[in-house]
This record gives C-alpha cells, sequence and structure tokens, in this order.
C-alpha cells in the first residue's frame, strides 16, 4: 500500500442554532460517535458531497454552508482496521491507509424532528445529540481526536 494512498472525505461540522455540533453514534460500534463524513464522488465539489453526505447519515438537508477549512486534514486507520479478519473486508477494499478531509463547517436550518437517521437504505448513526465541540472530541474514537481538534481550530472553536 502507498503511504501517499488516503481517501478523499468531507467532515461535517454542523452547528445548531445553539452553538452545539451534531455527533452520531455508529450502528457499527455502539459507543463510538462522530461527525458525519464521506467520500468525494468523482466530479462532486465540496459543497455537493457535503450536503449529499449530511442528507444520507443524518437524514436532511437543511444546512447552510458556513466555512470551508483551508487545509486538508488526514489521519491514519488503525492497523486493526486495516487488516483483514473472518468476519470483515478490509475497509475500502485496502485501498486506503486513512482519510483525507476537507471540514465544512454548517449551520442547521431544521429542527431535531427534521433528522431521520434511517433515511438511507444503508443507515449509519443508530442516534445523536447535541455536544460542545470540546464534548465531540472526547466522544471521538482515539484516532479521530487531532483532526477533530484541528477541524474546530479552523472555525474558532
Amino acid at each position: 500500500m502507498n503511504d501517499q494512498s488516503y481517501r478523499p472525505c468531507v467532515g461535517i461540522a454542523l452547528f445548531n442554532k445553539d452553538g452545539l455540533v451534531f455527533v452520531g453514534e455508529r450502528i457499527d460500534t455502539p459507543g463510538a460517535w462522530q461527525m458525519p463524513q464521506g467520500g468525494i464522488d468523482a466530479g462532486e465539489t465540496i459543497e455537493e458531497t457535503a450536503f449529499r453526505e449530511l442528507l444520507e447519515e443524518v437524514g436532511t438537508d437543511k444546512a447552510e454552508i458556513l466555512a470551508i477549512a483551508p487545509e486538508k486534514l488526514r489521519y491514519d486507520l488503525p492497523g486493526n482496521l486495516l487488516e483483514a479478519d473472518t468476519e470483515r473486508k478490509v475497509l475500502w477494499e485496502g485501498k486506503f491507509r486513512g482519510q483525507e478531509q476537507t471540514w465544512v463547517a454548517m449551520r442547521f436550518t431544521g429542527e431535531d424532528s427534521d433528522i431521520d437517521l434511517a433515511r438511507h437504505t444503508e443507515p449509519e448513526f443508530s442516534s445523536f445529540r447535541w455536544v460542545t465541540p470540546a464534548q465531540a472530541v472526547e466522544l471521538a474514537i482515539p484516532f479521530k481526536r487531532e483532526t477533530y481538534r484541528k477541524a474546530f481550530e479552523f472555525f474558532n472553536f
């Protein structure tokens, strides 16, 4: 695997009217909380990816873009997620060692009732909550924490 092999991705810091950020609990890893994120499809802009991922993972597009981070952030997956086991295929078919994310700050313009985590055919989150940026960092799985810290620094949180 090439050391420069990172999956192009968008991360979304979705803020509500109180300045709290959305985190979802992963269906496949109970207790693991994260902000929405997803791969950039061929020909897609950062903005298009952000709204598509928001609709797929959060079940709403009721948001507006506040800012796009000026730099991309990378994180490496821990070794156990890169290796095949008998229960699971290699993540991203072993093509990537991690993700290179462009972070987008968005303001949620809807109500909590507009959020539909089961909207997508393959839901990612089982539940959600609104937390402070510091809490989002604390709740994140360890290999994503530094990326979250840096993303919030871009947006002055």
